[in-house]
């Protein structure tokens, strides 16, 4: 009997080892760390762990700088505090920090989301917010304002970003840095926002602007009247610039090309030249005409040394607005002797 007693109890105690046992984990994160403080150069950030299951007794952690929509993001070298101070290298970046949670059965990382984009100790307040505005239809246009600042900004930059229909999620469109954005196809389903820095002597300040576009949709909208009948209208749209070959010559060893450049809106217009020939590598310049509608214009260079051998030499145009919407490519040739 005395035996069986002792054979019970073992066998309890080794269930509830073997419960203990099965019931340590290593930490999970159930909601992700967080940033305080302000993003300027000189300001101290402060992370928050988040909140964590399985009990952590203990936190390290990483603070990493990342491009302006927080993406791309590399370690910074010995920021690994609960604090950090934020310094001239992160102006124009957006920073996060990742945490990492342990205990004795294991640990497991967290990443915050990204601060607002870091601005200059000294940079210019914003009063203001720039504002979006325009027809969210796939070849229409955005513009951004500039909104109100003190002091008064000596110049600005912009990115427009992409988001979520539900306004999340954006990321940095790839050169769309004009103050005027040409709404595309990639577009559709989506939101459009524009961050604005506005520059001082004595630095710069990035601030998000105050409202997105609605989600973008196609060019052609359905509309019903107060008689209930139906009618379709088509919205004016953000028309590409148009490029055309007058003339093409050669006079000694300068090629001169005439051509004719329409745009829908007054401004510069960037044309990307190119010139070709056979078993010859080409090569491309760039330069910049401004119209008022329609222009015709000249332009004179110098024939490379790897054109003027006998053959056909081929000169390609094309011309892209302040918006990046490109035209169609204009090619014309000539016969060199």
């Amino acid at each position: 009997m005395k035996a069986r007693m002792l054979i019970s109890a073992a066998v309890g105690i080794a269930t509830l080892a073997f419960a203990g046992v099965a019931s340590a984990a290593a930490p999970t994160n159930t909601s992700p760390p967080s940033i305080g403080g302000t993003a300027k150069a000189g300001s101290t950030l402060t992370a928050a762990d988040g909140t964590w299951a399985n009990g952590p007794t203990s936190f390290t952690y990483q603070w990493r700088r990342c491009a302006s929509d927080g993406t791309g993001c590399g370690d910074i070298t010995g920021a690994t505090s609960k604090t950090y101070v934020l310094v001239s290298g992160d102006v124009g970046h957006a920073v996060r920090v990742v945490v990492t949670a342990s205990n004795a059965d294991g640990k497991a990382s967290a990443t915050s989301d990204p601060t607002d984009v870091v601005g200059s100790t000294n940079g210019p307040t914003n009063t203001v917010k720039p504002a979006v505005s325009g027809s969210a239809i796939v070849g229409d246009a955005l513009q951004v304002s500039n909104g109100s600042w003190t002091p008064t900004p000596t110049s600005f930059t912009r990115q427009w970003q992409r988001c979520s229909s539900t306004g999340t999620d954006c990321l940095n469109i790839s050169g769309a840095t004009g103050q005027t954005y040409g709404v595309r196809s990639a577009d559709s389903g989506h939101r459009l926002r524009a961050l604005l820095t506005a520059h001082t002597s004595s630095g710069q300040t990035t601030v998000l602007s105050s409202n997105m576009s609605a989600v973008v949709s196609a060019t052609t909208t359905t509309v019903t009247n107060t008689t209930t009948t139906t009618s379709t209208v088509t919205l004016p749209g953000h028309h590409p610039p148009t490029i055309v070959f007058l003339s093409l010559r050669r006079v000694g060893n300068h090629i001169i090309a005439g051509f004719r450049v329409c745009g829908q809106s007054p401004g510069l217009i960037k044309i990307t030249e190119r010139d070709q020939k056979a078993k010859a590598l080409p090569y491309v310049r760039h330069f910049s005409v401004r119209v008022v509608g329609c222009g015709a214009f000249h332009k004179e260079w110098l024939l490379l040394s790897r054109f003027r051998s006998p053959g056909r030499f081929l000169v390609t145009l094309r011309a892209a607005d302040s918006a990046g919407a490109l035209s169609k490519l204009a090619a014309r040739s000539i016969v060199l002797h």
